[in-house]
């Protein structure tokens, strides 16, 4: 994609993450992978007034923020540039506060294998990082934790990150993450919950390698 193309389909996905109620105003944000730099969301921008020459755009350098645009980057830049550099096999990052994955988080829980899809994020939980205040190197030091080895986390009293190998696969992880997140939630009010054995969820994982349609 072009970086015209890719602020167009950021702003899209923001609007439809909100309209989908998987985020609410402007709490959540996205970044996406452009050469050497990434281009994210601005901070406290109400989405519906986004045009592409609002996307910022950060260097993925270490050290300082370096970046350009008529609006300063997502509060957020801090993670959102640690998983690009630290994950080069993605190229998306979605965070969002939705409702169910949210309050999950905030019981400092993780969610354990209570669904063979659990394995689509890389193991056999997605864990929840410690809390951080928002927007801290801190913060993004407690993800790069959560994380590894893995493609999302939740983030203690905060919300959930997923990312992907593009936007609309980043997006396509933020809605399952929030799905299971719902199932999790109800199945602990039944109770009874059984959590697949390790065994089970290492032949999923193996499973997914191939699962779906993958390049020649």
């Amino acid at each position: 994609m072009t970086n015209l193309q890719i602020r167009k389909k950021i702003i899209q996905l923001c609007l439809q993450m909100n309209s989908s109620g998987l985020n609410q105003g402007t709490s959540g944000n996205i970044s996406a992978r452009y050469k050497d730099s990434m281009l994210i969301t601005p901070s406290g921008i109400p989405y519906e007034n986004l045009i592409p020459k609002d996307i910022a755009e950060v260097s993925l350098g270490d050290g300082e923020l370096d970046w350009n645009g008529p609006y300063k980057p997502s509060s957020e830049w801090h993670f959102h540039r640690a998983i690009l550099n630290a994950k080069p096999e993605l190229d998306a990052v979605i965070h969002t506060h939705s409702t169910f994955a949210t309050v999950v988080s905030i019981a400092r829980e993780d969610i354990p294998a209570c669904h063979y899809m659990i394995a689509a994020f890389g193991g056999n939980t997605v864990r929840c990082a410690n809390y951080e205040t928002f927007g801290t190197p801190e913060l993004s030091q407690a993800i790069a934790v959560a994380m590894q080895d893995r493609s999302a986390c939740l983030l203690a009293n905060h919300g959930m990150i997923a990312a992907g190998k593009d936007l609309d696969n980043a997006m396509w992880a933020a809605v399952e993450l929030e799905t299971l997140a719902k199932q999790y939630y109800y199945a602990k009010l039944g109770g009874n919950m059984q959590i697949l054995p390790d065994e089970e969820m290492d032949r999923v994982i193996e499973k997914f390698k191939s699962y779906g349609q993958k390049d020649k």
